[in-house]
């Protein structure tokens, strides 16, 4: 069967939202344009290290002068809008690519589903076969606006133990730097 390729080039709109209470969260990226939405399942740490990758890579071309790339993204991108609904998981995430494009001046995001048995597959190629993938091509400006959000999102979730730096839960917590009891 031919690899399902979900192409947004660029998209109207690419963001990193969740559903669900703090503790409880599922994480998405989603894009859309063209009348089309796709959502992704992935994991917290995955939209974390997506976004920290990303502003290395922005970093890294605005220091080789490489390509034109915002300090900041500018305001008319901060997006802080809920994930379009409904939200319908394509796949959930295996592993992810990340590339500047210097002809086009994009960055190139690619999020794949986990390939079949122990093949492995290579993010950001043009293969007939393979997982299902979301590939998103965009401008530097939107790039930095996802990043800001993907940090937002991801600090959203439950606060920390000052002692432990475990996620508090709402039902209480058991922390290990207190052997589970309160002194």
């Amino acid at each position: 069967m031919p690899r399902q390729v979900f192409l947004f080039d660029p998209p109207e709109r690419f963001v990193a939202g969740t559903v669900g209470q703090p503790g409880d969260r599922t994480f998405y990226l989603q894009a859309s344009g063209g009348g089309r939405t796709v959502s992704v399942a992935l994991e917290k740490v995955q939209v974390s290290l997506l976004a920290e990758r990303l502003e290395e890579l922005l970093e890294e071309v605005r220091r080789r002068g490489a390509g034109v790339v915002p300090a900041v993204p500018p305001q008319e991108l901060e997006d802080t809008a809920p994930l379009d609904a409904p939200v319908e998981e394509e796949f959930r995430v295996g592993a992810m690519g990340l590339a500047w494009d210097g002809e086009s001046e994009v960055v190139v995001v690619e999020a794949l589903a986990p390939a079949e048995g122990e093949e492995e597959v290579e993010p950001l190629s043009d293969d007939d076969e393979g997982p299902p993938v979301l590939r998103v091509r965009i401008p530097a400006d939107m790039a930095r606006a996802f990043v800001v959000r993907a940090q937002r999102v991801v600090a959203a979730g439950r606060p920390a133990c000052p002692l432990c730096a475990l996620p508090l839960d709402p039902e209480g917590h058991i922390c290990p730097r207190q052997n589970g009891h309160r002194r």
